[in-house]
């Protein structure tokens, strides 16, 4: 799994709390005033998530209210841009004269280099969220936009900020499927997606050098091609006329990953009729139904092609089930299956 810190309010003694919570809010993002009326015995947790020079936070934790001032400005700047996806519960955020809530619809861009005051909590119930800290030297975007991107709403819920809600929401909830070392390659994406979601924002998508386009296309492309699995005429040219590109360059994109677009989307395919396979859920299911399910219609097909993955024939591996099947050795290889 990814590198990770983690706190949790209830290893520390009730006068401890506040104040710890507090100095890891401040190391994690930039030094901040934090206030609240239930410092006295806080509640909160926060799992810090190593990506590099990224690092991603999700945090549950009791009202308070987090300033940065002026004087704290002052004092220490790490010129960065601070992004919250709440995901229960809602964020205030108030810049001047100027006040904005955000829900889990939204997105929260703060920068470290202006004052802020932003209330999370509702009440006495928790709140809980999911951080992301980009250094702004890192966005290829020119230094105006970024600022001006600190001012505008970002949606949560579709084009390139749900694709980064998404993926903020898939690392908060599971990184098992990760090793240390992934940490700076997930850094980078969540910085391509992040720019382009602030260029699309500004409506100035020029101002993106040619690797991030690309990198954002891809992660398009994946992410339709998840959404269709299940439709067996998915195939690259289809897929490449979506996206009002040509099926070479298509290719193209996948080669730069090291894969192929058929072999990627049949070790999805493959991936997700095997997790149903012993989905005790889906125990009654026929074989032949979840495997027309993730796009294979012909059963023969799927048996061989889930054989030639795993080594071990459907029928058997849903009788073994996932524990012993899992830890035999049989998964795709990393690159996906070449087509």
């Amino acid at each position: 799994m990814l590198m990770e810190k983690v706190f949790r309010s209830e290893d520390l003694s009730p006068a401890d709390r506040f104040d710890c919570w507090r100095e890891l809010v401040g190391q994690t993002h930039a030094p901040l005033e934090l206030r609240s009326d239930y410092r006295a015995d806080f509640r909160a947790s926060q799992r810090v998530l190593d990506l590099g020079a990224v690092s991603v936070w999700p945090t549950t934790f009791q009202p308070v209210c987090f300033r940065r001032t002026p004087r704290l400005i002052r004092q220490s700047d790490p010129e960065g841009l601070h992004i919250s996806l709440p995901l229960s519960g809602a964020l205030r955020a108030v810049r001047g004269e100027e006040e904005a809530v955000y829900g889990p619809d939204s997105l929260c861009v703060i920068d470290t280099s202006r004052p802020v005051d932003v209330y999370g909590g509702d009440d006495a119930s928790l709140h809980t969220g999911v951080g992301l800290e980009v250094p702004k030297a890192l966005l290829p975007v020119p230094r105006n936009q970024v600022d001006q991107a600190a001012r505008l709403r970002l949606s949560a819920q579709d084009g390139f900020g749900s694709l980064l809600a998404q993926l903020l929401t898939q690392l908060a909830r599971d990184t098992d499927s990760y090793q240390p070392t992934d940490g700076p390659r997930l850094g980078t994406v969540v910085v391509d997606l992040l720019s382009a979601l602030i260029a699309h924002a500004l409506d100035s998508d020029n101002s993106l050098p040619p690797e991030t386009h690309r990198q954002t296309l891809f992660l398009r492309v994946r992410a339709f091609v998840q959404g269709h699995l299940h439709d067996p005429q998915l195939t690259p040219p289809a897929i490449a006329a979506v996206h009002h590109i040509s099926t070479s360059y298509l290719h193209r994109l996948f080669q730069e990953h090291g894969l192929t677009v058929s072999g990627w989307i049949r070790r999805q395919r493959l991936e997700h009729a095997r997790r149903d396979l012993v989905d005790p859920a889906l125990r009654g299911t026929a074989i032949h139904v979840i495997a027309s399910r993730w796009g294979f219609p012909r059963a023969a097909d799927f048996s061989r092609a889930f054989r030639n993955a795993y080594g071990i024939p459907p029928k058997d591996y849903r009788r073994h089930g996932s524990a012993s099947a899992g830890s035999s050795g049989h998964s795709l290889p990393v690159g996906g299956t070449r087509a």
